[in-house]
């Protein structure tokens, strides 16, 4: 007897009677069986979008085992209630991208997750502006492909490449792009092709330490509290919604090379988390923020 297929549905609307029972009985009806369902409902704060967000994880009969079945399944409630909705295939592994410059902590990280089976995606390649990181691919069996960037390369060269980048998520069918520690500025052309599924990681002591050495002049300055931040691309830079953060305390007895080493492990754990999330469909999209079903 073979194991039923099992499917995740998110969806957002305003915030109305009704939507719970209609979207379960939707389901009981065409003979489902509800997983694990979650909800919120954004109403109680002064900055509240108004908005109702669902996930639910289900099981489905063999009729309905298939997304375009399930899609004309939920026609009518997307209609009634004015959703947005998708419908996510388990089976299905997502296909991830993930873009790196010299700093591979968190590459290995989530190669070393997807290989071992602790991460459900696929790395379909990767990107880099160097060289440095191809033998690590190619331990893994993932394609690696060095896309230079020179020193002081012209915004005309900068988009050549990034076209390049967008022809590799078309053909390999990309689900989501990991900027795991990748130092380019992205053109608001790149982010708007990648909106909604591209992930970047950084150190959260933005605004205060920028540029070369963060954990150095953190050092400098006697920082407690080392962080990290995962959030979504946007045109505006490291400003996108935020998915993850944690935090780790340090003290005057660590070393700036101490610092840096913190630094690398929640920047690694933090995007592991919001890639998790993400190719869990778990992250909904709510204005600058995001609901994240944990």
């Amino acid at each position: 007897m073979s194991s039923p297929r099992e499917f995740v549905l998110t969806l957002s609307c305003r915030d109305t009677k009704g939507i719970v029972h209609a979207v379960s009985g939707a389901l009981f009806e065409a003979g489902c069986n509800i997983v694990d369902s979650q909800q919120f409902g954004d109403v109680l704060s002064s900055d509240a979008t108004g908005l109702f967000f669902m996930r639910v994880h289900f099981e489905v009969p063999p009729a309905l085992a298939d997304p375009a079945a399930l899609e004309a399944l939920f026609a009518p409630l997307r209609e009634r209630f004015a959703m947005e909705l998708l419908v996510h295939d388990l089976a299905r592994k997502p296909r991830l991208l993930l873009m790196v410059s010299r700093h591979g902590h968190c590459l290995n990280d989530l190669l070393f997750r997807c290989h071992s089976g602790q991460l459900r995606a696929e790395v379909a390649a990767v990107v880099s502006n160097h060289p440095d990181f191809a033998e690590l691919c190619a331990s893994h069996g993932v394609p690696f492909h060095h896309l230079a960037l020179p020193a002081g390369a012209s915004p005309q060269a900068k988009r050549a490449q990034e076209l390049q980048v967008e022809r590799l998520v078309a053909e390999q069918r990309i689900d989501l792009v990991v900027l795991a520690r990748y130092m380019q500025i992205l053109s608001g052309e790149f982010c708007g092709f990648l909106k909604g599924r591209a992930i970047n990681i950084h150190h959260s002591f933005l605004p205060s330490f920028k540029g070369a050495k963060p954990y150095f002049q953190a050092h400098e300055r006697g920082v407690k509290l080392i962080g990290a931040t995962a959030h979504y691309v946007t045109a505006e830079l490291d400003e996108g919604p935020i998915i993850e953060q944690d935090v780790e305390r340090v003290d005057h007895s660590r070393s700036p090379e101490d610092f840096s080493a913190v630094g690398r492990d929640v920047e690694s754990v933090v995007l592991a988390r919001a890639v998790r999330w993400h190719v869990e469909h778990r992250v909904l999209l709510n204005g600058g923020k995001t609901v994240v079903f944990r």
